[in-house]
Order: structure tokens, then sequence, then C-alpha cells
């Protein structure tokens, strides 16, 4: 089994195993906010709803790094079951450049497959169908760091639908902090991060020494 696993013909299919298991490891430890795994990236439809490449991929049923381990637990699988089977039959291994390409042409669809099958079950993080710039004007809490201008924080803000978002966020007035747990309002966008408010319910803005 070993030889089989270390054989250069599968270390692309062993590799995406082990990162998923890695990805998995560091979400169970909580090191995915740290890392930026969480992916909470908006990716914007068609304006007339019709589903492109990356909707029959799967991408804005799961997040985008769950979608990531179903891909790579169906591309590593896939690959190593169908070299397994080779060799019983013929004794040898595909070559690495024609199994990769051969694993990926039924890994996308059957990734597609596994995003319908498992978005009902699981709970959602985030949406894909609204654009980050619909959530000015919406409320928002700090949920890791210290926000000040020059250095955001991490915060939650759920969108019309009730879906979460994880933006960075940085306070619109000089020498304003906000500490985790701050409950605050967005109120424009610059340069790929929110600019935000006191929501004036949780205590006083601080002012930074």
């Amino acid at each position: 089994m070993l030889a089989f696993l270390g054989a250069s013909e599968n270390i692309v299919f062993v590799t995406a195993i082990v990162l998923m298991l890695l990805i998995g490891v560091m979400q169970l430890i909580g090191l995915g906010g740290h890392f930026g795994l969480d992916a909470d990236h908006d990716i914007d439809f068609d304006a007339d709803g019709d589903l492109n490449l990356l909707g029959w991929l799967g991408l804005g049923r799961l997040p985008l790094l769950m979608l990531l381990v179903v891909f790579l637990t169906i591309f590593g699988l896939t690959g190593l079951i169908g070299q397994q089977v080779l060799d019983n039959l013929t004794g040898h291994l595909l070559n690495g450049w024609i199994a990769v390409p051969a694993a990926l042409l039924f890994a996308l669809p059957l990734t597609g497959l596994g995003a319908r099958v498992l978005a009902p079950i699981l709970p959602h993080d985030e949406t894909t169908a609204v654009s980050l710039d619909t959530l000015v004007g919406r409320f928002g809490k700090i949920t890791t760091g210290r926000a000040m201008q020059g250095s955001p924080a991490r915060t939650r803000v759920e969108d019309r639908y009730g879906q979460a978002h994880y933006v960075m966020v940085e306070p619109d007035t000089v020498g304003q902090i906000f500490e985790e747990g701050d409950a605050v309002i967005l109120v424009r966008r610059e340069d790929g991060l929110f600019r935000a408010i006191s929501r004036g319910d949780n205590r006083l803005p601080r002012i930074g020494g």
C-alpha cells in the first residue's frame, strides 16, 4: 500500500488528500480565520440569473473552502481508485500526465453534484448572491482583532437575506478604535476595506492615545 501511495504516478492524488486533511485539521483547531481559510468571497452570477461555469461547479451553493475540500477529496480518491483498478487489471499505473487530466474530468462534474447534495444539509456561513457593496449600511460586529485606521479587523455582517459575510473594517473617524464584540455600521467601502462607525448601542467609541 505504501509503495502504491508513494508512486510518482500517484503523488498528485496523495497530495490532494493530504491538503484536504490539513484544511480540516486547521478548521478544527480554529486556525482557519487566522490564515484566511474562511474564503468569504463574493462571486457575482450573471445578471439574468443563468448558471455560469462557476455555478455549474457548485460555487455559490457552498462556501468556497468547503467546495475546495469536496473537490480535493473527489479528485484524490478518483485518481487513486482509478490507478488501483488499472494496476489490478494490467499490473501498471497510468502515467501522471494522463491520469491527472483524466481524474479532473471526473472530479469537476462530481464536485458540482456533491455541492448540490451538501448544500441543503450544511449550514451556510456566506452568500454569493449579492455584491459586497450592498453591505454598506448594514450592522456588523467585530469578531477578530482591534480595528483602528490603518489596522482593520475582521467583522461579521449579515446581508439582506440574513446570511453572514466576514469583511475587513476600519473606523471611519480618525482616532476611533473598535474592540472585539463592538457593534458597528458600515458606512462606505474603500480600497477593498469597509469604513464603519459605532452602532451606538454597545459603548462609546474610544479615542486611541
